[in-house]
């Protein structure tokens, strides 16, 4: 139907038909990664070159996990890992590890059951992060140990990336290559720990003088695009690169003024992503339904496990674990991320997954609080003391 326009006007078709879907989206309360996806599963027909729309999407994630590092200066990332290790190494044996093994038991080789792995694990940090806001639970007691898993899973799903990445690229598996595709990350790493340290954190007085300036645009986009672009011409993913980088920069201290320049471009571009990634699912005869059901009813149970154990040993009470592993059922940006590697019968089942389990997370979310009440009772009103005049 539109093969025929202009790309001026697809793109100008494209971002109405967002703008209507989002829209629809934020009154009938639904997240914008699900109505995104679900809109490009519908208009996937009607376009048939979508390159263009595949690298702006990249360009979109490639922004937000830039953003996200920003967030976490090295000494903040050591802090949070310390404290929130436990919970975080129990939700990637769960969610990641077992999920495996499951796979591994259904008969999928090492890499799907990899893949599959990498989909189901990491909690979706835009749902989760937009529910806690739109139902005023941000400062509730739970809150901080939610954000902290987040974090963590924000800290190694960008390592799971990078690895899929490499493997689904052709690498071998033998122990040698695998060993290669670690020991690239951690130089990345190094040395984007090493410019932070002795380069951007002396460079305070530029930042502050050039911010405002639409030239810092084109530094800061620059250094996202390179670093993520030089992570996957060492075969392993951008979005890793933009998430060390964005460390790097977050030693200048600087993160409102950098986050006031990128974020208008990251919320234009992202939806592109996740967007192409919905015309890439092509909908047919469910693959492997039995593992389906299996993982969906499993990764909603393991979360809510990790809620309760994790939620314990971070100091929450039982009532308040409880609440948090119910609110952190919802999958989305990593577990489209690492769908979007995966092809064919895969690529559908990954999808179908993170639709059903994001709208099972939503709906948990919000059930959460009197689910909660009912299983452990409300906390009972403090009884006014009378005192005789």
């Amino acid at each position: 139907m539109f093969t025929e326009f202009p790309i001026i006007l697809n793109a100008g078709i494209l971002f109405l038909l967002l703008f209507a879907a989002g829209f629809i989206g934020v009154k009938v309360k639904i997240p914008n990664v699900i109505i995104y996806i679900l809109l490009g599963i519908v208009v996937s027909g009607f376009f048939v070159d979508l390159k263009l729309l595949h690298v702006t999407g990249e360009i979109g994630i490639i922004l937000l996990f830039f953003l996200l590092g920003l967030e976490f200066p090295i000494k903040r990332l050591a802090q949070i890992a310390k404290k929130i290790a436990p919970a975080g190494i129990l939700d990637v044996v769960l969610n990641l590890g077992v999920v495996m093994a499951v796979c591994l038991l259904f008969g999928l080789d090492f890499l799907t059951s990899f893949i599959i792995g990498g989909i189901t694990y990491a909690t979706s940090s835009s749902i989760t992060a937009k529910m806690l806001e739109s139902n005023k639970r941000m400062a509730n007691t739970e809150s901080e140990f939610m954000l902290g898993i987040l974090i963590f899973e924000d800290i190694v799903a960008p390592i799971v990336v990078a690895v899929l990445v490499a493997l689904t690229a052709g690498t071998a598996l033998g122990a040698f290559e695998l060993s290669m595709v670690f020991t690239k990350i951690i130089i990345m790493t190094v040395v984007a720990i090493l410019l932070g340290v002795f380069v951007f954190s002396k460079l305070a007085d530029f930042f502050d003088s050039y911010i405002n300036s639409d030239v810092m645009i084109m530094l800061l986009v620059g250094l996202a695009l390179s670093y993520g672009g030089l992570a996957l011409h060492l075969g392993l993913s951008e979005v890793l690169g933009a998430f060390l980088i964005g460390i790097t920069l977050a030693e200048v201290k600087r993160p409102e003024p950098i986050e006031h320049l990128l974020l208008p471009m990251k919320d234009l571009l992202l939806p592109l992503f996740f967007l192409y990634f919905g015309t890439t699912i092509e909908f047919g005869e469910i693959p492997m339904l039995g593992l389906l059901i299996t993982l969906v009813l499993y990764t909603i149970v393991a979360k809510v496990i990790v809620g309760i154990v994790g939620g314990k040993w971070y100091g929450l009470s039982k009532k308040l674990a409880f609440k948090a592993g119910l609110s952190l059922v919802s999958r989305g940006e990593f577990s489209v991320i690492i769908a979007s590697l995966a092809v064919g019968s895969l690529a559908l089942f990954g999808g179908i997954y993170i639709l059903i389990i994001a709208t099972i997370g939503i709906i948990l979310f919000q059930l959460a609080p009197k689910l909660a009440d009912k299983i452990y009772g409300k906390k009972k009103p403090k009884q006014k003391i009378a005192i005789p005049s």
